[in-house]
């Protein structure tokens, strides 16, 4: 006979905590203090710690995945390596999107982008600097993510 898994139970009791006693959970588990008082914040974070600490959190690729989402979110890149995207064509393939009458031709290679003579770590970059304003680029350039097992 197993016994039942205690972790639904301990995320089941966090919603009936006050703000007060959440703190004192986060202080039990991560050993420093709250860094605020939204109980929305402090539900989600100890629910997401517990849930790791006993199942364990993610493995070393998806935290470098991880990191590296953020660098080319965060327009910086301290990392030395790129994501190798699915979605990116074959090096090589010319992208043309038209935008306010105006055809833009983006060429695809191997450690990113290139448009109007320069080159981009991403898709997104070009996007933003096309239209003015934040954009997926591969939604923007019309590419969609493979489907596993079709490549």
């Amino acid at each position: 006979m197993t016994k039942p898994d205690p972790i639904p139970a301990r995320l089941a009791a966090l919603k009936s905590m006050s703000v007060p006693q959440l703190k004192s959970e986060w202080q039990t588990i991560f050993a420093t203090t709250a860094p605020n008082n939204s109980r929305t914040f402090l539900e989600s974070r100890l629910a997401y710690r517990i849930q790791e600490l006993t199942y364990g959190g993610p493995d070393r690729e998806t935290r470098r995945m991880l990191d590296l989402l953020a660098d080319e979110v965060g327009g910086t890149l301290t990392r030395k390596s790129q994501i190798a995207d699915l979605r990116n064509p074959v090096v090589g393939t010319r992208l043309i999107r038209e935008w306010n009458g105006v055809e833009h031709t983006i060429t695809v290679l191997r450690d990113g982008f290139e448009w109007q003579g320069r080159p981009y770590k991403s898709l997104s970059a070009i996007a933003r600097a096309i239209t003015g304003t934040r954009w997926n680029g591969y939604r923007f350039f019309g590419l969609r993510e493979r489907k596993r097992g079709n490549d």
